[in-house]
């Protein structure tokens, strides 16, 4: 693994440094496994890295300049995760070694701590859960959030979180902490209900439902919760019946929005996309080829077709849409004030977070 070459030129993701400067050294890397049922086949590469602050490429879509990423690789295995590329950066494999490769910045918090406390830095909003979930299985070991956290909380640094992990409810105390002083945004991830389908694409991953009693809890604890309805999987979670049965369970959480975001394919996604997909789904591995001929998007078209029926679903359902990592005030259940409606988009938008 070229661990001295991994630049910030590199990780095209990672905070700006000289070109030549590594994130992390050779000398820093510490490879455990762990012979626990959870972590079983799983390697994880501890390093120390010298940078946790990211900063968002100029050209990037997303609605947020700099990111916090404690881990790289994902043991949620979400067959069509866009980040697999970035494992290709370390000279591992995008495939399965995406799902039990996992590198852990161990001294995360840290290191966030002395960032946020630079003179340089100008307290921007800074997301989370954008790259893989920070909290995935390993975070129940490594604890790396609770520092960070803390860190955001003590700067009072406004911050967002997109995860499908149901491990955030650990740190509801902190997170309520933190919303006293600065803006605070959380998303939940369900992209369908399906429970079939759920098992064969996203196998690491807590069961849809569990991921919309995290978006319940927090909600009953004064924390607005929205969802990112994403990906929807053409042909395979985008009949209408199935978008009705989303939304509605959705809705039926608390969820303060819903945000449709169809299945993109970017490369190193996309070649274990269409593989799992030859294994599980051979009769659509035509219609893809022709649905994502023009390259990673589905055309412009489905995806205001989609948009548009969460959207009307959404409005049936009393909730509405949201741009991903909109941080909102959040403030305790007890003190809160009126609130105004989250700001709606007037048409439909295609993100890149998952």
């Amino acid at each position: 693994m070229r661990w001295e070459n991994l630049t910030a030129e590199s990780a095209e993701s990672e905070h700006q440094r000289p070109a030549d400067a590594a994130l992390f050294g050779a000398d820093a890397v510490t490879t455990r496994t762990f012979d626990t049922p959870e972590f079983r086949g799983i390697t994880f590469h501890e390093v120390r890295a010298r940078s946790i602050l990211n900063r968002v490429p100029g050209a990037s879509r997303m609605p947020f300049e700099w990111t916090v990423n404690p881990y790289r690789g994902c043991s949620h295995a979400c067959v069509y995760c866009f980040a697999r590329r970035t494992h290709s950066y370390l000279d591992l494999d995008t495939g399965i070694g995406f799902d039990t490769q996992i590198v852990v910045k161990v001294n995360a918090p840290e290191l966030l701590r002395r960032e946020l406390g630079s003179r340089r830095w100008r307290g921007e909003h800074i997301a989370m859960g954008t790259n893989v979930d920070c909290y995935q299985r390993a975070e129940g070991r490594y604890r790396l959030m609770p520092g960070i956290l803390a860190a955001l909380r003590d700067h009072a640094n406004p911050f967002s979180i997109l995860t499908k992990g149901t491990l955030i409810l650990r740190d509801l105390d902190l997170l309520k902490q933190a919303a006293e002083v600065t803006d605070v945004g959380v998303s939940v991830s369900v992209g369908f209900t399906d429970p079939v389908l759920w098992r064969t694409v996203e196998p690491g991953t807590p069961a849809p439902e569990r991921r919309l009693e995290v978006v319940r809890t927090l909600g009953e604890h004064g924390i607005g919760c929205g969802v990112l309805m994403a990906p929807v999987i053409p042909f395979l979670s985008d009949h209408p019946a199935q978008l009705r049965a989303t939304v509605r369970a959705i809705a039926a959480a608390g969820a303060t929005s819903v945000t449709p975001l169809v299945l993109h394919l970017r490369p190193g996604a996309r070649e274990w996309f269409m593989s799992w997909l030859a294994t599980h789904h051979p009769y659509l591995t035509g219609r893809y080829e022709r649905l994502y001929a023009e390259g990673a998007y589905a055309p412009k078209w489905y995806q205001r077709r989609i948009t548009r029926q969460v959207h009307d679903l959404a409005r049936e359902y009393g909730i509405g849409p949201t741009r991903a990592g909109l941080p909102r005030r959040i403030g305790p259940p007890e003190t809160a004030g009126p609130r105004t409606p989250e700001t709606g988009t007037s048409g439909p938008t295609q993100l890149t977070l998952i």
